[in-house]
């Protein structure tokens, strides 16, 4: 699961770098540029989000220890 989750995070990653070589810094609101906006927020929240499963699972993994 962890090696899923870093394969899951790299690609989050590279489509953030993608999408901001897609925007226009001269009108970031038209065309493209608000695409690649949403893919940039898009992909930001992806990595939050599996970086909490992931401290979920180790919390987890934590508390099974215990018992």
């Amino acid at each position: 699961m962890k090696i899923f989750t870093n394969i899951l995070v790299f690609l989050a990653i590279a489509l953030i770098i993608f999408n901001v070589t897609l925007l226009d810094f001269r009108n970031p609101f038209k065309g493209d540029s608000v695409v690649a906006f949403i893919g940039i927020a898009a992909s930001f929240c992806a990595v939050l989000i599996l970086l909490i499963f992931r401290m979920s699972k180790k919390i987890e993994e934590k508390s099974n220890d215990k018992f």
